[in-house]
């Protein structure tokens, strides 16, 4: 391998679009994350599984359930879709092959969310973005319209299970044991709540234990039944968007407009529809956990869309230029940045730091993720100034072309 050519890239050839998009994607993130961080995980999918649900508690979860849930998660799928067709270019360019480097990249991904995972925070999506990069970089060379296409049918697919696992619940074909299984997840009862608090509150073998059992969960059957069917079909439309200049902002400012405009108008409606039925059907398993939740499935790919045209008509104007700037490096430094999210909230919440796991309300994580943002948006530009890359990125980079990549400027 010719050193000279894996050296750091130029900050001129970066994609500032994607790099700000990915900031925001970032930050975004953390709005659904901390509820995974500081309450007993029903309480994500379930919002009367854990906690007050009145007055500004129940505000606070509306906002980031309308305008956050899958949204963000949703974006930073297409971008990752994205870096893996400019990444294959890159590579091509440079060497002439892609799919080695590609798969050793993903491999360390997979090493590092594995790690992530077990040892740090359970709701890690590193592996499954890792094993998804498997086999979506054989699409890479397909064209847009393909590639769209075969995003909606993988969508398809876990929307069908959930519309499946419905019917066979209200018409009876689900044994009596399994029915339970599924109660005790969407609304456990006090002495599961009572565990799940003991273990991540307690010494950090208590914590290894609960957290690798729940990591487990999501590696498997979470990802079987959804994850690998949303995350590969929404990084399949990031290629589809990025081939097609969309990502890139090569569009005109009136189909950003149309697209701002129709995707955030029916997405958001779709959501905000799932709320009001939810809450009329008292979040009850039989309706919420599988019909109820596709409002928010669809309308959260539609806001995504409507997110990408909002944020580039905010590009194209040159709005906020020095928060643009700092989103930017936020998003350069995504990897490194996630990672701290989990390092910052689990010594917020799990007993080897302050052990507030389960004792803060939704609107006080809110100001626990304006904090957070706040951070990054500070020390992200302060580190890129002096360095070439986040330090997990550095590390990423170094054990992907097998040598040490220079940090410093």
């Amino acid at each position: 391998m010719n050193i000279q050519t894996d050296y750091p890239i130029n900050q001129g050839a970066r994609l500032n679009q994607l790099d700000i998009l990915r900031g925001v994607a970032l930050l975004g993130i953390l709005l659904m994350n901390i509820q995974s961080f500081a309450m007993p995980g029903a309480a994500y999918l379930n919002p009367t599984a854990w906690g007050d649900l009145q007055g500004v508690n129940q505000i606070v979860w509306i906002f980031s359930h309308v305008f956050a849930d899958a949204k963000f998660m949703g974006l930073f799928s297409i971008l990752f879709g994205a870096g893996v067709c400019l990444f294959a270019e890159r590579a091509m360019q440079k060497t002439g092959r892609s799919a080695a480097l590609h798969y050793k990249r993903n491999f360390w991904l997979l090493v590092f969310g594995l790690i992530h995972a077990h040892f740090i925070w359970y709701g890690d999506i590193l592996v499954s973005y890792a094993l998804c990069a498997f086999w979506v970089y054989w699409f890479r060379n397909r064209s847009p319209r393909f590639l769209i296409i075969s995003a909606v049918i993988l969508l398809v697919v876990a929307s069908l299970y959930s519309l499946f696992v419905h019917f066979a619940l209200n018409n009876n074909y689900i044994p009596a044991e399994s029915i339970n299984d599924m109660l005790r997840f969407w609304r456990p009862d006090a002495e599961v709540l009572s565990r799940e608090i003991k273990a991540y509150v307690g010494n950090p073998i208590e914590q290894f234990q609960q957290r690798s059992k729940d990591a487990l969960f999501f590696e498997t059957q979470v990802f079987l039944t959804t994850f690998v069917w949303r995350a590969g079909g929404m990084m399949l439309l990031g290629m589809a968007l990025y081939k097609s200049g969309i990502l890139l902002g090569k569009r005109s400012n009136k189909f950003y407009i149309v697209l701002a405009i129709v995707g955030c108008g029916i997405g958001l409606s779709l959501s905000s529809y799932g709320v009001i039925k939810n809450v009329e059907n008292n979040f009850e398993l039989n309706y919420s956990m599988f019909w109820g939740s596709q409002f928010n499935y669809w309308g959260s790919v539609f806001t995504c869309l409507g997110y990408i045209g909002v944020i580039n008509l905010m590009l194209a104007k040159s709005v906020l230029k020095g928060l643009q700037r700092r989103l930017a490096s936020v998003g350069q430094m995504a990897f490194s940045n996630y990672i701290c999210h989990s390092v910052f909230c689990t010594f917020i919440f799990y007993g080897h730091g302050l052990g507030l796991f389960g004792a803060v309300e939704r609107w006080q994580q809110l100001v626990i993720v304006l904090l957070v943002w706040v951070l990054q948006l500070w020390y992200s530009p302060l580190w890129l100034n002096k360095y070439h890359f986040g330090p997990l990125e550095w590390a990423w980079r170094s054990l992907t072309y097998g040598y040490r990549q220079p940090l410093k400027k």
